[in-house]
């Protein structure tokens, strides 16, 4: 009971604060110059003499010469040269984890043409250029799959036809129609096991890519960025395949 009393004490209280209280005071408002910050905003000299031998350190990393290419890489068209090139070292990665790891073969790769975010020009490729090529921060999946499952993915590229880069598939549509689909070569085997190399974007559904759902997926603790790194240091002269694996007939 004298809990009851002195909760409506406290009520009271503040209801009668709040009646006989004075009204609230606005103070003075000054209007404050705005300060655009542009090529015209001078640096802060001490700040930087600070970090400057560390963006030395920094621009001396990233300027260091990985590869060649003798032809411009980009993403463009249903089969461009940088996406082939990089589902393939994204293959020949996983691969090697693979059969280390899982003492299995991947069959094949996949990764997304959006998550490719600028082309590399003829001329001497630097380590700068794979980190804008690949900003994200993105891992190296395996998904293991039924071969009944793989429908899905090739029904999603009759669907969508939109040029997500592939290594050891073929996909061939015909006025939006699936009509040939082979992984390494053959035919899809519906009672066999396929490992599938691709990123955790997508493995997780990313870009609407829901049939990887219906697999396992495998870490591998690799970085996409840290994997392409890799193997253009081990081609000193980059030659990116050209061939057709994406095939929309009839393509809109």
């Amino acid at each position: 009971m004298k809990n009851k009393f002195l909760l409506l004490g406290i009520v009271l209280a503040t209801l009668s604060a709040c009646k006989t209280a004075s009204p609230l005071q606005v103070a003075n408002v000054e209007t404050q110059k705005n300060i655009s910050i542009n090529n015209e905003l001078k640096n802060d000299e001490e700040f930087v003499k600070i970090i400057e031998p560390y963006k030395q350190k920094l621009d001396k990393e990233m300027n260091q010469k990985i590869s060649h290419t003798n032809v411009d890489l980009t993403k463009q068209g249903d089969n461009s040269n940088l996406g082939n090139l990089l589902a393939d070292y994204t293959f020949d990665g996983a691969d090697e984890w693979t059969k280390a790891n899982l003492q299995k073969n991947v069959d094949a790769a996949l990764i997304n043409i959006g998550g490719i975010r600028t082309t590399i020009g003829q001329g001497d490729i630097l380590l700068k250029s794979v980190f804008e090529v690949m900003p994200f921060e993105n891992e190296v999946i395996i998904v293991k799959m039924k071969g009944s499952d793989l429908q899905g993915l090739f029904d999603y590229y009759a669907k969508t036809q939109v040029n997500n880069p592939v290594s050891h598939l073929y996909i061939e549509t015909n006025g939006g129609q699936l009509t040939k689909s082979l992984i390494n070569g053959k035919a899809v085997n519906p009672t066999q096991d396929y490992y599938i190399a691709t990123s955790d974007y997508l493995a997780l559904g990313g870009d609407n890519m829901k049939f990887f759902a219906k697999g396992e997926s495998i870490s591998t603790g690799i970085k996409l960025r840290d994997l392409f790194i890799d193997y253009f240091k081990k081609n000193p002269e980059v030659v990116a395949n050209t061939d057709v694996r994406l095939n929309f007939i009839g393509k809109k």
